[in-house]
């Protein structure tokens, strides 16, 4: 059985995240309305098809949501320029790490980023 390789994605929000939605602004206090405001996440999946699962309110076998709401009310395109230098990772674990490292990074270049 092949192993699962997580990747991590960028997702460009419209800037209505920020004024519409208080807990990213409250995450955010470093923006200062010049550069986008981003969600970051990791899938198993293509980052394509990963956004897709999102804007269209993904749900698994249970009926889980496994859509973000910020990224299906708020998602313009994938940011590739952003991720494409991040190798697949090998575990779930280490892909979490990635994202909130790399969610991080953006925040310190002032982009606003939504991250789970």
């Amino acid at each position: 059985m092949p192993r699962v390789q997580y990747t991590i994605y960028v997702v460009e929000l419209s800037k209505r995240v920020f004024t519409e939605n208080y807990r990213f602004r409250a995450a955010n206090p470093q923006f200062n309305g010049v550069l986008q405001c981003l969600y970051v996440g990791m899938t198993s999946k293509s980052p394509k098809e990963r956004f897709e699962q999102h804007k269209t309110a993904y749900r698994n076998k249970k009926g889980h949501n496994l859509s973000s709401g910020i990224v299906r009310k708020y998602g313009t395109y994938l940011r590739p320029s952003l991720y494409n230098h991040i190798k697949p990772l090998n575990s779930r674990s280490e892909a979490l790490r990635m994202e909130k490292a790399l969610a991080l990074e953006l925040r310190r270049k002032r982009y606003a980023v939504w991250y789970n």
